[in-house]
């Protein structure tokens, strides 16, 4: 495991925190759920407990995905881009990846000039996480 994470760079420097980019995908469907960070830590935390295990920008802490939900990502491959700044994760998505209630935070295209919704929400995101629901929710 050491020497898968000391291959990570950390570039990204967000309020002192040196961190990676990772990139979510369910690995059946090979879909984008969504994209985050990670500090070593959190990248640790994630290879260690194999749940999806991020570092908050704006909470300057580590969470765990699905530890307020019950929304949790079981890891079953990772992958590191070619730079090492990058790493790609194939999880199991219980329920849904996105805070608004959607499996993937990408539920918007864009389609000539517009917006249009294209993802279906999956559960009520005021009833899960009633009036603190932000862009940091789990």
């Amino acid at each position: 495991m050491n020497e898968f994470i000391d291959r990570v760079k950390f570039r990204v420097n967000i309020a002192g925190e040196a961190l990676a980019i990772a990139v979510v995908q369910d690995y059946r469907t090979l879909e984008v759920l969504m994209v985050a960070f990670m500090n070593r830590n959190a990248l640790e935390e994630t290879l260690e407990t194999e749940k999806m295990t991020y570092f908050s920008t704006s909470r300057e802490r580590i969470w765990i995905k699905g530890e307020t939900s019950g929304n949790f990502q079981k890891v079953k491959e990772v992958k590191i881009d070619c730079d090492g700044d990058a790493l790609l994760f194939k999880v199991e998505q219980k329920r849904a990846a996105c805070h608004k209630g959607y499996y993937s935070c990408f539920f918007r295209t864009y389609e000539n000039g517009k917006v249009k919704l294209t993802g279906e929400r999956i559960f009520d995101d005021q009833r899960v996480y009633g009036d603190k629901n932000d862009s940091n929710s789990t």
